[in-house]
């Protein structure tokens, strides 16, 4: 078994943060009942239940093909699921519109960047919080009383508070197909945080970052979690980054959960070990 950089999540020394946390018994924020999902003869999930924890960062792991981003997708509504049931804050949403999903509060990222390559960084920002928006169509074709408050204030709170935690100032007015692939994460992380999350869906945040690209995007996660208050499911194949920022984790394994806990007991847990942690084609703790 390939060994493990020790969790910092679970030193307070390490991480200050974690003093804050929310104990394991907090308030459920999303909770998912007897998931289950397929495509023709395949089941992508089998009745998967879990739950998040306000405030906390809570990591998805499995092989490739395990149902990680298809549990993202159903709860960001891309795919419905055949059986079971997805509340969050108490509300059923296993059936209401996609476009809705932001609005409620439930931004997310992608393993593949999609963004405007053609728009400036600034731009790309600002279209995760357009869809907020209150001014009037006539406001908005003179550009005039409304609209004009409402840019500026959102142009002061994206330079403000996402650009500087970021730390993606110098870029702003740059065309994002020009950045490199590191600087293109951030440009996304930071248009899901312009909709004000209070649940950020992450999917590999980390993949095909080099060292110091993860380790300031595992920075800015446990900062957008412990700063502002932000609840995490992150899907991640890092295991370093995963052991050393979660508060819990959760193993799948051909559509089915294996294992749920912190994340030293998964690390001890045999059956992980063998279905995932033990395999040699796995990237282990690079910070």
């Amino acid at each position: 078994m390939h060994p493990f950089h020790l969790n910092r999540i679970e030193n307070p020394e390490f991480n200050p943060a974690f003093a804050n946390k929310k104990s394991m018994d907090g308030k459920v924020i999303l909770e998912i009942e007897d998931l289950s999902l397929s495509f023709g003869g395949v089941t992508a999930l089998n009745g998967i239940s879990t739950r998040l924890i306000q405030g906390e960062i809570f990591a998805i792991i499995g092989p490739n093909g395990a149902g990680k981003t298809c549990i993202l997708n159903c709860i960001s509504r891309f795919y419905n699921p055949q059986r079971g049931r997805i509340l969050y804050k108490g509300e059923d949403i296993t059936g209401v519109p996609t476009h809705t999903i932001a609005k409620r509060g439930i931004a997310r990222t992608f393993q593949n960047i999609e963004l405007f390559k053609g728009m400036t960084v600034l731009d790309n920002i600002k279209l995760g919080r357009h869809t907020f928006l209150k001014s009037g169509i006539f406001s908005d074709m003179l550009y005039y009383g409304r609209t004009i408050r409402e840019e500026l204030e959102l142009r002061k709170e994206i330079e403000e508070k996402i650009i500087d935690l970021l730390e993606i100032e110098a870029i702003r007015k740059q065309v994002v197909g020009t950045l490199p692939y590191g600087l293109q994460k951030r440009v996304e992380l930071a248009r899901a945080l312009a909709m004000r999350p209070e649940v950020l869906l992450l999917d590999e945040p980390m993949a095909g970052m080099n060292l110091e690209e993860t380790e300031d995007m595992a920075r800015f996660v446990i900062n957008v979690n412990s700063m502002w208050g932000v609840s995490i499911i992150l899907v991640e194949h890092d295991m370093g980054v995963v052991m050393d920022i979660s508060d819990r984790v959760c193993v799948l394994e051909f559509g089915r959960k294996i294992a749920e806990g912190r994340p030293r007991e998964i690390q001890e847990n045999p059956e992980v070990v063998s279905a995932y942690l033990g395999d040699d084609e796995i990237t282990y703790s690079r910070l």
